[in-house]
């Protein structure tokens, strides 16, 4: 398909999704959110496919929401907005294989939030972090305060949320928001590299783990470890572990058939 906003490139079994409104920093539009939501489709119909990698054209991940729509917004429209960005978002998030956001540049308001929906955050030194919106009178309507704190606390959360700054890269990575940080010119190589290696891993095992961990964080400890038990039954209904084990004690690579 033939995008404006977005460029998605596959290259063997890994995808790329590029955020392409660079002259915007990137700003999410409903345009944006509605051709990501259909490149999504797309890219589930893809047999080979087993990572996705986000990132963005130019100095942003994505720099926000495009504020200027929001001049029009009453309440129903910010609500309907929201809703839209919510559920592109629930997508990627609970998409059955390994999404990385390979954080770019500003990852701002809406642009965190992306990011927050993915399961791994790989930022570059000159990226950075953050949920300003309530420097507009605004608080995050893209699962920011929700997410994030999950992800870094709700103390740090709220500092974010509360107080509109900014994180580098750094500070980023120190509080747990980002996994790793990389020189600017290594970013995209190394989640590549990653990609490539979570692609020869059991697809099956990996859709497992990210289901698993996504609901069980939300679980009592008790629910969650018995979610946690079945998923590893579960992953015996294929030849995946046999294989696994057969090349782990054979010191050879395994051939995963999933």
């Amino acid at each position: 398909m033939t995008y404006r906003t977005i460029i998605v490139e596959m290259d063997g079994p890994v995808a790329t999704l590029t955020f392409n409104r660079p002259e915007k920093l990137n700003a999410l539009n409903a345009e944006m959110l509605q051709e990501v939501d259909q490149a999504l489709t797309a890219l589930q119909g893809e047999a080979a496919l087993r990572v996705l990698i986000l990132t963005g054209q130019g100095r942003a991940f994505i720099a926000g929401a495009d504020v200027r729509q929001f001049l029009e917004f009453d309440s129903r429209r910010a609500y309907e907005f929201a809703r839209q960005a919510q559920e592109v978002v629930r997508r990627l998030e609970t998409l059955p294989m390994p999404v990385i956001a390979a954080v770019n540049g500003f990852a701002l308001g809406g642009g965190c939030e992306v990011a927050l929906a993915c399961d791994l955050i790989y930022a570059s030194e000159k990226a950075t972090f953050g949920q300003p919106e309530i420097n507009l009178g605004l608080m995050p309507g893209i699962g920011g305060s929700q997410r994030l704190a999950r992800l870094v606390g709700k103390g740090l959360a709220k500092d974010l949320c509360l107080t509109g700054r900014a994180v580098s890269a750094a500070e980023a990575l120190a509080m747990g928001l980002a996994a790793r940080v990389f020189p600017a010119e290594a970013l995209l190589p190394e989640c590549r590299r990653l990609a490539l290696e979570l692609a020869a891993k059991s697809r099956f095992a990996l859709a497992q783990i990210k289901q698993v961990m996504n609901l069980g964080f939300n679980l009592d400890l008790p629910s969650a470890l018995e979610m946690e038990t079945q998923a590893f039954g579960l992953c015996f209904a294929n030849s995946d572990p046999h294989e696994g084990v057969r090349a782990f004690l054979e010191k050879r690579p395994p051939q995963f058939s999933s």
